[in-house]
């Protein structure tokens, strides 16, 4: 065999190589795509989240006062429960000490693990003022930072287990 025989040959092997790796290439995009579409959806908003408490009635006061939140009480399976509400999200207060059977949760129950940021149409001074009428230290504020949707200014205090609560407000509310 000629040395351009072999050539033309080792070329024509390389090409089909190449086509296989072509065609495995595609065969895994679409499994890609396949589990893309598996998984095309998008959460739209918050409806609640749980605070783990060492004192649920402190906390639900502390809420109402500080942060102007609704208290109620629900019914679930294991009994009575209570949660302060503001708009369409409510803030469920779970007993430190509740069993896991009693109220499924998150590994770690400890009170004061949770940093949240709430967002008002109030100025950051009415709620710095507010805080302090209340005797409610404050722990910064106000300071400009990045939010959801985008630079923001927040009051920071602490609630009764120690979580980190920031107020924030946006200019263009």
């Amino acid at each position: 065999m000629q040395y351009r025989d072999r050539i033309i040959l080792e070329l024509l092997e390389l090409l089909e190589l190449l086509e296989l790796l072509e065609l495995l290439e595609l065969l895994e995009l679409l499994e890609l795509l396949e589990l893309l579409e598996l998984m095309s959806f998008s959460v739209d908003t918050i409806d609640h989240l749980v605070l783990n408490v060492k004192d649920v009635e402190a906390s639900a006061a502390w809420y109402t006062r500080a942060l102007g939140m609704q208290r109620v009480a629900f019914e679930s399976g294991f009994g009575l429960r209570v949660a302060v509400q503001f708009g369409d999200h409510k803030i469920n207060l779970r007993p430190a000490d509740a069993s896991t059977v009693a109220w499924f949760t998150g590994v770690n129950t400890a009170p004061g693990s949770a940093d949240v940021c709430f967002v008002t149409k109030s100025s950051p001074e009415t709620v710095k003022a507010h805080w302090t009428a209340l005797g409610i230290a404050i722990e910064e504020g106000p300071v400009k930072r990045a939010g959801a949707r985008g630079t923001m200014t927040s009051v920071y205090c602490r609630d009764p287990d120690g979580n980190l609560i920031e107020v924030a407000s946006y200019g263009d509310d």
